[in-house]
C-alpha cells in the first residue's frame, strides 16, 4: 500500500453561515418589542447608525434666528403684541378681560404687579420657575416625587403584618410567608418547609398562618382553592356545615353533579342554588387586584383593507417598523483621523455591520408583506364572510405560490399579526388542518369547524345536543369528522360535555 499526494479539483454547492446570514434570519422571526430591543442595542453600540426621523419629525424646524440675535416672532398685531416692552391696560381693565382678580391669577410667593400713580402697569414679572414648584434652590421641580406607584400585595401584606405583631420571631415567620405568596394570592411554599427552612416549630409557623390569613383581602394566603373560599365564607360568616360540605367537593361542583351535591349537603335545590350562587360571588385570585400588569396591546405587522375594485390592500404598519440609517458623512470625517489600524479596522467593521442591518430590515419588511399578501389572497374568503368561510391552509401551500421555502414562511409567520376589520389576528391563525368532506365534498377548515360547534352548542334549547349527535349534525352540512375530534375541539373551547350542559340547564330551571 502507497501513499501518494496528488491536486484534484472538485466542484460542488455548500451552503455557508456567514454571519450576516445569520442576521438575517434572525430578525425575520423576531417580534416587534423584540425586534425594536435589538436595534436599541445596536444603535447604542454602533456610532455609524442612527435612528431616522419620522414625517411629523421632519417636518418641524427650528425657529428662525433675526439679525441681531434674538428670536423673530413673526410678523403682524400679535407680534407687536406680545414683544412690546410695556402694557397700557390698566390693572381694573386686565381684571376684567380674565373675568378674576389679578391676585388669584398670580402664585402668593411671586411678587404683586406694581401700578403707578395713574394705574398703569409698570411689571409683570413672573417669579422664577423653580420657585413655582416650590424649590427655593434655584433647580427644577422634581417631577418624579409627585409620582404615585401601585401597592403591590407583598407590601401590602407587610403593612398589615407590622399592626398585627410586635414579636420579631413571628414578624420574621410572617414575612416568610408573605414572600411565598404568589400574584394569585396562594401559598406556594409547604408549612413544613417554611419551618424547616426558619428552624422554627411547625405549631409557630401554622399560628402565623392562620394571622396573615386574616389579612386583607379576603382569602389571601391559601394554600388551595377551597381553603380559599372558607376563608371568605368564614369573614361572611356562612361557613356553615352545609356549605363546608360543598367547598370539601369542588370537584362536584365542576362536573355539575347536582343530584350528589344535594345528597352531600343535606339541602333541597333551591337551598343548592343559593349556596352556589354564593360561591360564584366569591374571588378564586384574591391577588389579583395588587400589582396588576399593563396589558400589551397586540400592533399589528400588517394592515389589511378593501380596495374600492373590491379587492384587497396590504400595507405594512409603519408604526411598528424601526427605521436606521447609516451616517456615511460622520463615517468619512471621522475616517480621516483615524491613525491607529484598531481605530481602522473598528470603523470598517462598524460601517459593514451598520450596512448589513438596514438591508435586513428592508429584506425582512419586503418578505412580511409578501408573505401576508399570499395569506389574504389564499384567505379572501374568510376576509369577506368570516370564521366560516376560513379554507384550509398550510406553509407548503404560500411557500411554493411565492417561490420560497417553508422554513422561511415559518420564521416569517411567528410572532406576527394581521389587523383586520374583524380584528387583529396572529399569522399562524390563517394556517388551520383540514377536515375532509363528506361524499367526494370540498375539505373544511379546522377552525371554521370549531367556530360552528361553538354555534351549534349555544344554539342548543331545551335539547342538549352529545357529541354523537353533533358529528350527525355536522355530517348533514358536509363535514366528515370523528366523534374523538369534536371532544377533542369541544374541550379545546371549554365546553362542558353534554351530561354537564344537561344538569345546568336543569338547575338554571329550578332557579
Amino acid at each position: 500500500m502507497s501513499l501518494l499526494q496528488r491536486l484534484e479539483m472538485r466542484q460542488g454547492q455548500a451552503l455557508v453561515m456567514t454571519p450576516q446570514l445569520l442576521q438575517a434570519i434572525k430578525l425575520l422571526q423576531l417580534s416587534q418589542l423584540d425586534l425594536s430591543a435589538y436595534v436599541d442595542a445596536e444603535l447604542e453600540r454602533n456610532p455609524l447608525l442612527e435612528r431616522a426621523e419620522s414625517e411629523g419629525e421632519s417636518e418641524r424646524e427650528a425657529p428662525e434666528a433675526s439679525g441681531d440675535g434674538e428670536y423673530d416672532g413673526g410678523d403682524g398685531p400679535e407680534a407687536e403684541t406680545w414683544l412690546g416692552s410695556e402694557m397700557t391696560q390698566s390693572r381694573s381693565e386686565i381684571e376684567g378681560d380674565l373675568d378674576t382678580r389679578l391676585d388669584n391669577v398670580f402664585a402668593d410667593e411671586n411678587p404683586t404687579p406694581r401700578e403707578n400713580g395713574t394705574g398703569d402697569m409698570l411689571s409683570l414679572t413672573p417669579a422664577p420657575y423653580g420657585n413655582a414648584g416650590g424649590s427655593f434652590d434655584g433647580e427644577l421641580p422634581d417631577f418624579e416625587a409627585t409620582l404615585t406607584a401601585e401597592t403591590s400585595l407583598r407590601e401590602h401584606l407587610a403593612a398589615q403584618l407590622d399592626l398585627a405583631t410586635q414579636n420579631p420571631s413571628d414578624r420574621l415567620i410572617g414575612s416568610f410567608l408573605i414572600d411565598a405568596v404568589d400574584d394569585a394570592g396562594y401559598l406556594r411554599e409547604d408549612i413544613d418547609g417554611v419551618a424547616e427552612r426558619l428552624g422554627a416549630s411547625l405549631d409557630d409557623v401554622a399560628r402565623i398562618l392562620k394571622l396573615v390569613q386574616t389579612f386583607d383581602p379576603p382569602g389571601v394566603a391559601a394554600r388551595d382553592l377551597a381553603e380559599c373560599l372558607a376563608i371568605q365564607l368564614r369573614e361572611q360568616d356562612r361557613f356553615d356545615p352545609a356549605m363546608q360540605a360543598l367547598v370539601s367537593r369542588l370537584d362536584l361542583v365542576a362536573k355539575r353533579d347536582f343530584p350528589a351535591l344535594r345528597r352531600l349537603c343535606g339541602v333541597d335545590d333551591e337551598d343548592l342554588v343559593e349556596m352556589l350562587a354564593e360561591i360564584r360571588r366569591l374571588d378564586p385570585k384574591p391577588g389579583r387586584a395588587f400589582g396588576a400588569h399593563a396589558v400589551e396591546v397586540l400592533v399589528p405587522d400588517v394592515f389589511v383593507r378593501p380596495a374600492p375594485d373590491g379587492s384587497w390592500l396590504v400595507e405594512l404598519n409603519s408604526e411598528a417598523l424601526p427605521r436606521v440609517l447609516v451616517n456615511q458623512s460622520y463615517y468619512a470625517r471621522v475616517s480621516k483621523g483615524a491613525v491607529a489600524d484598531g481605530d481602522k479596522a473598528f470603523l470598517s467593521e462598524c460601517l459593514q455591520t451598520a450596512n448589513w442591518l438596514t438591508r435586513s430590515l428592508e429584506q425582512r419588511a419586503r418578505t412580511i408583506l409578501k408573505v401576508a399578501t399570499e395569506i389574504v389572497r389564499q384567505q379572501d374568503a374568510f376576509f369577506l364572510h368570516g370564521v366560516a368561510h376560513l379554507r384550509p391552509l398550510n406553509l407548503k401551500t404560500v411557500a411554493e405560490a411565492i417561490g420560497m421555502h417553508e422554513s422561511t414562511v415559518s420564521r416569517v409567520t411567528s410572532n406576527k399579526s394581521i389587523g383586520t376589520s374583524r380584528g387583529t389576528l396572529e399569522m399562524k391563525y390563517f394556517f388551520t388542518a383540514a377536515i375532509p368532506g363528506a361524499a367526494g365534498a370540498a375539505s373544511h377548515s379546522s377552525e371554521s369547524v370549531r367556530h360552528r360547534i361553538k354555534q351549534l352548542v349555544d344554539a342548543e334549547a331545551s335539547d342538549v345536543l352529545s357529541d354523537d349527535a353533533l358529528v350527525q349534525r355536522l355530517r348533514d352540512e358536509g363535514i366528515d369528522i370523528a366523534r374523538r375530534t369534536v371532544a377533542k375541539y369541544r374541550e379545546s373551547l371549554r365546553i362542558p360535555s353534554s351530561i354537564e350542559r344537561r344538569r345546568e340547564k336543569m338547575a338554571t330551571a329550578v332557579r
